[in-house]
């Protein structure tokens, strides 16, 4: 059984050990330093061992690391995980002293400079008993506040969460405030090939990340544990140092214990592939159904990854009483995550119902739906801006759009129809995601026609269009008619080849006007107009026959009602079946 218990554990048992392991379980609450009830477990702990134990917590509450020692000391860790080596890590050191003296020692105060730590706070145990407390703060490069050493149930929890605040402004300020402006310094890790890397990268920068390196590691498949073995793990962790690195991104999907793994060997934070498209998906929602799609997905994804999120998870949704007697920190996260979930759920479905109550409108009026559909940042948002002159927002960037959107337009025919432009695909999109905006990709699943973008000007044209044909199979748009169009052309070289495609370029207006017969051509393969002749003397017909498409004009002649009508070709075609030919008004 793997623990996450470290330094001296020869000899405890794993009846012991877990209840260590339990100790990542704890979550303080706002405006707690150090809980009493905390302190009573680490004093029962230590002197049933008669060994020193040590647990890191975050500025979040969260107890990110558990060490035991000998009967007189600890090993203590290096958590400065910032680039700025003289910015505060973050993370407050409690570490226990079986002897019952609470009184820092000299060791106690060298570390907190070498390792400046937010505090470095001592707790004298003894009988299974917390005895007294003290606590040291940084306020400079090398002076120190010490407290006095207070009893334990004192322990003034405010002023010295307020003193964490007061030294970090104090230490290394001026290089703080240079380096916080600045966007986070990302690593990239793949094990597929450079090209997914460089996807990777894009992705990074529309998130907001400054990249600054690459690094591939060829691999049949992951290393469980680490994802990239031991020793590869241990080289990246130099690397991200000398890089000055504040995270690692992985172009994979990582579990929850490989995310773990790997943080503590790469002192960085690990950020996988999917996590990345959720954040990009985050910022990018605008619409409220988007921002309900975007949410659901991150507590999908992350309800599966509770061990290796921590505690952090402990800080969504929930209420004071929601709280069961008994009931582990984990539960509760699990618990909230599900609750918030269904009310989730429960609210896409109602703005599902007002989805599908303008599906059906449309349906009954006989519009036609032509979607766009493609690669991330293939070109769809601008071509429907040219198409149409809208102005959705279109940039060079990944998932530059993410809600549908729709507009109405009209064959030279006067056959009206409505284009939408539906959210990008890409590689290994994250399931979470398809789940969550199900709904709003069921516009390309239920369209008449596809419009396939292309992007003409990537090198990696035809394994984008393959994931966007397994991306299609898996929402079942499997029949509907097809446009292929490649994108980008005036900025291709060479020419890219495709056969049976539309060539064009958004943005100059090149290959537009077949693009148009194109899709005309499509809708009138699937309608038709068609003129219809009803006898007076069978004029109810007339109320079955106007829901089945859009009525162009309506007339009353001295023989009957003339209907000039668009409708699928198959209604038109049950029409002659059921009335006879004469129907028609040819």
């Amino acid at each position: 059984m793997k623990h996450h218990v470290y330094g001296n554990t020869e000899g405890i048992r794993d009846a012991m050990l877990r209840q260590l392991d339990d100790l990542y379980d704890y979550v303080l609450e706002e405006g707690e330093f150090l809980p009493r009830e905390l302190m009573k477990l680490l004093a029962e702990y230590s002197c049933r061992l008669n060994r020193e134990i040590a647990v890191y917590i975050t500025r979040d509450g969260e107890i990110v690391h558990v060490a035991v020692g000998t009967d007189c000391d600890v090993e203590l860790t290096d958590f400065r995980l910032r680039r700025n080596a003289r910015r505060l890590s973050r993370v407050r050191c409690v570490h226990t002293h079986p002897d019952g003296d609470g009184h820092l020692s000299d060791v106690d105060l060298s570390a907190l400079k070498i390792f400046r730590y937010d505090a470095m706070t001592a707790v004298g145990v003894k009988d299974g008993e917390p005895v007294n407390v003290q606590t040291a703060f940084l306020e400079s490069d090398e002076d120190f506040l010490l407290t006095p050493a207070a009893a334990w149930y004192r322990v003034p929890d405010l002023d010295w969460l307020a003193q964490i605040q007061v030294s970090d402004g104090k230490v290394g300020a001026a290089e703080t405030d240079q380096v916080e402006d600045g966007p986070e310094r990302a690593v990239l890790m793949g094990i597929e090939s450079m090209e997914s890397l460089e996807e990777l990268k894009r992705l990074a920068e529309t998130a907001g990340a400054q990249v600054a390196g690459m690094f591939l590691q060829k691999r049949d498949k992951p290393d469980g544990a680490l994802f990239i073995g031991r020793g590869r793990a241990e080289e990246l962790a130099r690397e991200c140092q000398a890089l000055e690195a504040d995270l690692c991104i992985l172009d994979e999907e990582l579990t929850g214990i490989q995310i773990r793994n790997l943080e503590e060997v790469l002192r960085v934070r690990v950020v996988d592939r999917t996590t990345l498209i959720l954040d990009i998906f985050a910022q990018r929602a605008s619409s409220a159904e988007g921002k309900l799609q975007v949410e659901l997905a991150q507590l999908q994804y992350q309800s599966t990854r509770l061990i290796g999120q921590g505690l952090v998870l402990s800080r969504l949704a929930g209420g004071i009483g929601t709280r069961g007697p008994g009931e582990s920190q984990l539960e509760m996260n699990r618990r909230r995550i599900r609750e918030r979930m269904t009310e989730l759920r429960r609210r896409l479905s109602e703005v599902e119902k007002q989805r599908e109550i303008r599906r059906k409108s449309r349906e009954k009026n006989g519009t036609p739906v032509v979607a766009l559909v493609g690669y991330t940042n293939s070109g769809k948002s601008t071509l429907l801006n040219t198409l149409t002159g809208a102005d959705v927002y279109a940039r060079d960037q990944l998932f530059a759009t993410l809600d549908a959107v729709s507009r109405r337009m009209e064959t030279a025919e006067k056959t009206e129809y409505l284009l939408v432009d539906t959210v990008g695909f890409i590689r290994k999109l994250p399931h979470t995601l398809v789940s969550a905006f199900r709904s709003t990709l069921e516009e390309a699943a239920l369209a008449d026609v596809l419009v396939i973008v292309n992007d003409g000007a990537s090198r990696e044209m035809v394994k984008q269009h393959d994931t966007v044909e397994q991306v299609l199979a898996e929402l079942g748009a499997t029949e509907s008619t097809r446009i292929e169009v490649v994108n980008k052309c005036d900025t291709a070289d060479p020419w890219p080849t495709f056969p049976g495609a539309v060539m064009i370029s958004a943005k100059t207006g090149l290959g537009l006007e077949e693009l148009k017969d194109r899709i005309a051509d499509a809708l009138q393969n699937n309608y038709e107009r068609v003129t219809l002749l009803i006898p007076f003397s069978q004029y109810g017909r007339i109320g079955q026959i106007r829901p089945l498409g859009k009525v162009l004009s309506e007339e009353h002649t001295d023989t009957g009602t003339r209907l000039i009508m668009v409708m699928a070709r198959e209604d038109a075609s049950r029409l002659v079946a059921q009335y006879g030919a004469e129907i028609l008004d040819r």
